[in-house]
């Protein structure tokens, strides 16, 4: 029950953080338009591909709460992992489009409206803090995806209030491109290494902070056990993982001594958030076609 309510606590969050998002791009178009400032315009554009992808996470997040079938016997948990990388290529590409924008201003700048900026920096900072505020403790990739979009927002509409106090007392209308460049280029940077991080657990890499080799000597310092081999662990979203190992065992095991080392190599991954987990038992005597596949544990 308690993993039901994890779900829809997440894709509860999703919701809220889309339809901030959303209303906030609207609002934040026009006074870009009217306040004649690129920097904002790059930040509306920004938005709305945030929430096109938070739409979607919204959907895939909802998705993959649905039950496992004959066609994806592990659920659907990945489906929230496709929402993070649909979502860091939209920013990706979003984020070209607009240094193809700013870049260009920086020759011939334009003096925008530098209190309708303060006024939607603030505005910005508050509705898009709301929502981080509501992201802040997701696990999955999905959510920490969202919640890198919406904290580099943030820090965006932070820059957009500073420069647009300096162009109130100072004439450098150029300050409103350089704003928009440094923040589509912090933005680039981050969503890439997010994009990494989830092209690695598309890749079934082992998750992150989890040294694998630790718990296959673990497993192997156990009483009884004589070796291990086809040990993998994997990320169903960045959130649940995956666990398989084959435990080779005396030949002289009894279904106790099976039932106590299958207890004690449960306990060596305690600490790991495994959705699934299999532990093949074999004695030492018996042929496995798997230990002929590889080298080592």
């Amino acid at each position: 029950m308690g993993h039901h309510h994890h779900q829809d606590h997440t894709t509860g969050n999703i919701k809220v953080a889309f339809f901030l998002n959303f209303f906030f791009t609207i609002i934040e178009l026009i006074g870009g338009i009217l306040t004649n400032s690129m920097a904002i315009i790059s930040d509306a554009l920004h938005d709305l591909g945030d929430s096109l992808s938070l739409g979607l996470a919204w959907f895939l997040q909802n998705f993959s709460k649905k039950q496992k079938n004959q066609q994806f016997s592990f659920g659907y948990k990945r489906f929230s992992l496709l929402a993070a990388l649909i979502n860091s290529t939209v920013l990706i590409i979003g984020s070209f489009f607009i240094l193809t924008e700013a870049v260009p201003r920086l020759l011939d700048p334009q003096q925008p409206h530098t209190v309708g900026m303060m006024g939607l920096a603030v505005l910005g900072i508050f509705v898009n803090g709301a929502a981080v505020f509501k992201l802040r403790s997701g696990e999955s990739m999905n959510q920490k995806v969202i919640s890198w979009h919406l904290l580099e927002d943030v820090l965006g509409w932070a820059a957009v209030l500073i420069v647009s106090i300096v162009m109130t007392f100072a004439d450098l209308p150029i300050l409103d491109p350089i704003a928009s460049i440094l923040i589509t280029l912090y933005i680039l940077y981050n969503v890439i290494l997010n994009l990494i991080k989830t092209m690695r657990l598309f890749l079934e890499a082992v998750p992150e902070n989890i040294n694998l080799n630790d718990i296959i000597r673990k497993i192997q310092q156990l009483p009884s056990v004589q070796s291990t081999h086809h040990t993998h662990l994997w990320s169903l979203d960045g959130e649940h993982h995956a666990f398989s190992t084959h435990v080779v065992v005396p030949a002289s095991s009894n279904k106790e001594d099976l039932c106590a080392i299958k207890e004690q190599v449960k306990q060596a991954v305690s600490h790991i958030h495994l959705d699934h987990m299999t532990i093949e038992i074999e004695y030492e005597d018996e042929y496995c076609s798997m230990k002929e596949n590889e080298k080592g544990g």
